[in-house]
């Protein structure tokens, strides 16, 4: 299939592109990467009046220290980040994570903001800024702009917290001490594939914090808090299939014994990556 017919406006800023979102109360769509968006508008799934480009503005393109963390601009390419393009992020959890995204052709183009936008329940960058606790910025209109803590942000499948007339800007990343320590593993039935089943965990001892959080649900990603206490105070010991089916079972009750034996897999492997880092 083809598009439906739409204009197609390049913003010259982030302000423009949120104006025109406000001017087409509601049917106006942005595009960054485009690799969530083409399909969908070929296969007409979604129908905008407007595309309005934002690969372009370089106020997206920046990853920035600040204080208690780094802001990464929502157009920072998947590539980039695999690159190391962005020095503050080299050998960081998001480099990890950014090299197992799809194909190269895929983060060439596809961008962070871009993938949290789309929302899809398998995809990595919503799983992987739960586990970190991150914040989403999200820019308004008459330059506003405020945060959303990564796990209010996706409200279900394909659904989130940004409204018609706003876009993400960026993500706070927050800083991390030397004895942080993650890991990340998926299943997928081949490389390049959503997942169908994964994991991310965040251990960082001197800032109090543990996450361990799954993702490829029906909806957002979810947290496992008391494995993730255990773990943090008594290592792999708790970690073992008993624990993990019996935590993953509150937060996947619609799911088979198949699947709840995959997750489980990829949170034990997960976590023997995260200690053993």
């Amino acid at each position: 299939m083809k598009a439906a017919r739409f204009d197609y406006v390049r913003a010259g800023s982030v302000a423009q592109a949120v104006e025109l979102l406000r001017e087409h109360e509601g049917r106006a769509k942005l595009m960054a990467g485009g690799q969530s968006l083409g399909p969908m508008l070929n296969l007409r799934l979604a129908r905008p009046a407007v595309v309005i480009d934002i690969a372009g503005l370089a106020e997206l393109r920046t990853v920035t220290e600040q204080e208690g963390g780094l802001r990464v601009g929502a157009g920072v390419t998947h590539a980039e980040l695999e690159d190391g393009v962005h020095p503050l992020l080299r050998g960081s959890a998001l480099q990890h994570v950014a090299g197992g995204i799809a194909y190269r052709a895929i983060r060439n183009r596809g961008t962070v903001g871009g993938s949290l936008a789309h929302a899809d329940p398998a995809a990595d960058w919503v799983l992987t800024m739960v586990a970190l606790g991150a914040q989403i910025e999200i820019a308004g209109p008459a330059g506003s702009s405020r945060r959303v803590a990564a796990g209010e942000f996706m409200q279900g499948a394909y659904t989130t917290a940004v409204g018609d007339d706003e876009l993400i800007a960026a993500v706070h990343v927050p800083r991390s001490t030397a004895q942080a320590r993650w890991g990340y593993y998926k299943f997928c039935r081949k490389t390049g594939e959503f997942a169908e089943a994964s994991c991310a965990a965040w251990f960082d001892p001197a800032a109090k914090v543990a996450r361990v959080a799954v993702g490829a649900l029906n909806g957002a990603p979810a947290l496992l808090p008391v494995l993730a206490a255990q773990v943090a105070q008594s290592g792999m010991a708790p970690a073992d299939d008993k624990h993990i089916l019996d935590e993953l079972a509150g937060v996947m009750p619609d799911k088979d014994p198949l699947h709840r034996k995959l997750h489980a897999t990829a949170v034990a492997r997960c976590l023997a990556q995260a200690l053993a880092a």
